[in-house]
């Protein structure tokens, strides 16, 4: 049986968080959704954005994407066509886990072996689809003209549920933390060192710490570091080699990445792996992504003066989110400088720099000072020799495939500059 993950049209929607990686690799609540997969035991294969495909194979060697299968020297062979088709954008929760393995566990003979469920008008997933490899190669590396198909196809109600907008991302790491905590600790991973905090190998933690469990358990992985007098309220997760400074307070379905660096005040966010946040400073009902760092002072409203519901501005348009508490969403390698202040219900794109008070959106590879009357582009070259200088402070190579997605991601992300017009100097 093999599961096919697709990105459809809608994953544009999500970005910056989709703009550098596969939808699929989009933390919530501790969990990516290949994470979720691969505890089913089954081949994967995706079909991806062309410029993520090099990145994707390089990172995750075992999913290839279904372009790679009919080249010499394929690893994996997959059999006559997939059994799960599956899209990239489901949220990736233990109650979802365990949606797709009733999903998988279905009789193909069976009259209901065969179908698809559907969210509103969107595909979440098709079991046993009437498509083999060469139609889905076929397709020019895109699922949509596969997927007006679907509506032939006996309909399947499965509990799934997907994320259209990256504000749903920080719903649903709110939402499901308690089950992907309960599913983590049902995985014997951890030791509980006292009620509800549950530690990983080599863990390290500092004096007179305060743990406060009553919402929910407190889960550090292997090799993380807590500093002296820092507050831990749960539920929380912190992920492998995450170095917490000394006086933070960190509370409140916060989901940490490995090798992240997390001091102040950080309440019911997502910060994935290698970004930095380590001085005095809130961030709250937020989503940073990799390679950020937050200068010191940075904070961020995730309330607003009227106590009334954040409305969004994306480049589809505003949308309601029906959420009072909502911060902010930067894309990856981006970065603040001391004492800058994020208004609430910001996106800021990827590769950017802010200086000052951040009042509205902000597009991918530029220079932010509003406050000074200034935007100016950041050209990739001097984000590729940041990336450079960001990686071996990690010890992480910088490969080929890290500095083409910067052009790539320069290349795809003009249109926002060019929303800016007269505004932003080249």
């Amino acid at each position: 049986m093999t599961i096919l993950l697709f990105e459809d049209a809608q994953v544009e929607q999500l970005s910056p968080i989709t703009t550098g990686r596969p939808a699929c690799c989009i933390t919530v609540a501790s969990y990516r959704l290949i994470d979720l997969l691969e505890m089913l035991g089954q081949p994967m294969c995706g079909l991806w954005r062309a410029y993520l495909r090099e990145l994707q194979l390089a990172d995750y060697p075992h999913i290839p994407s279904v372009d790679a299968l009919s080249e010499p020297g394929a690893r994996v062979t997959l059999g006559s066509g997939p059994r799960l088709v599956l899209n990239a954008r489901l949220v990736p929760s233990a109650s979802n886990l365990a949606a797709l393995r009733n999903l998988v566990q279905r009789d193909a003979r069976s009259p209901e072996g065969s179908g698809v469920v559907w969210e509103g008008s969107q595909v979440v997933a098709v079991v046993n689809p009437p498509w083999n490899w060469e139609t889905i190669a076929s397709a020019g590396g895109t699922i949509e003209s596969l997927l007006l198909s679907c509506k032939d196809l006996p309909q399947l109600t499965a509990p799934l549920g997907l994320m259209s907008y990256p504000h749903e991302v920080i719903a649903a790491n709110m939402r499901v933390f308690a089950e992907n905590m309960q599913l983590r600790i049902e995985s014997r991973r951890y030791q509980q060192s006292e009620d509800g905090v549950f530690l990983a190998d080599d863990v390290q933690l500092g004096q007179y710490l305060l743990f406060d469990t009553k919402s929910g358990p407190i889960v550090i992985d292997e090799g993380a570091q807590i500093g002296p007098y820092t507050l831990l309220r749960g539920p929380l997760y912190i992920g492998p080699r995450a170095k917490i400074l000394e006086h933070a307070a960190i509370k409140d379905a916060v989901s940490l990445g490995h090798t992240t660096k997390v001091g102040g005040e950080v309440e019911a966010a997502v910060v994935e792996p290698y970004s930095n946040k380590q001085h005095h400073g809130f961030l709250g009902h937020s989503y940073l992504g990799s390679w950020i760092n937050l200068g010191a002072g940075t904070c961020n409203s995730d309330l607003k003066n009227t106590y009334g519901t954040v409305n969004m501005e994306y480049t589809c348009g505003k949308v309601a989110t029906g959420m009072q508490f909502l911060g902010c969403v930067m894309g990856d390698y981006s970065k603040t400088a001391i004492n800058t202040g994020i208004f609430t219900g910001k996106v800021i794109g990827v590769c950017s720099m802010m200086y000052g008070f951040v009042t509205s959106n902000v597009p991918s590879f530029v220079n932010y000072a509003r406050l000074f009357g200034q935007m100016t582009t950041l050209p990739p070259d001097i984000m590729t020799a940041t990336q450079a200088r960001s990686f071996s402070r990690r010890k992480v190579q910088q490969r080929a495939c890290d500095i083409q997605l910067i052009a790539d991601m320069y290349r795809l992300t003009q249109t926002e500059r060019d929303r800016f017009g007269d505004a932003l100097v080249f």
